[in-house]
């Protein structure tokens, strides 16, 4: 069941990296299911899930942290745009990066940080792994 959304999901990212143990890391996650929080693990850790981006941070300006316009979890529906073999292919590459940053700057700028990584495949650290991920959500990971 996903939860009603409450933190943003940077948030949710630091509370699970901050917890103690294991056990406490998949609490956090589960505790605070949403749409956006699961598209941004599977978008970190399934390797199906192959970005149509470039590497690396585009040149975007960050939102204000006290005024963000906007927010993932009203974003995230828009990763179909930059996955490899879905809606996105058919987008002229500039166009589709565009999209990237337009989002980028409506969004918290933790937020925004962690979709660069999450686009890259990089470590999240703080104990949030594949396999910590999969325990949480079972069928959230393909591959």
């Amino acid at each position: 069941m996903v939860n009603k959304v409450s933190l943003h999901v940077f948030e949710i990212i630091d509370k699970a990296q901050k917890a103690k143990t294991r056990k406490e890391k998949i609490t956090v996650l589960q505790e605070n299911e949403c749409w956006a929080l699961k598209d941004f693990l599977r978008g970190s850790f399934d390797d199906i899930v192959q970005w149509n981006l470039p590497p690396g941070a585009p040149p975007y300006e960050p939102a204000k942290e006290d005024s963000v316009p906007s927010s993932l979890h009203k974003q995230h529906t828009k990763f179909k745009h930059f996955v490899k073999g879905l809606e996105g292919d058919k987008l002229p590459s500039i166009r589709r990066e565009r999209m990237f940053i337009d989002m980028l700057e409506a969004i918290h700028p933790t937020d925004a940080d962690l979709l660069i990584k999450m686009k890259d495949k990089e470590p999240m650290g703080g104990g949030i792994t594949k396999k910590l991920v999969q325990e949480a959500f079972p069928k959230l990971i393909v591959k």
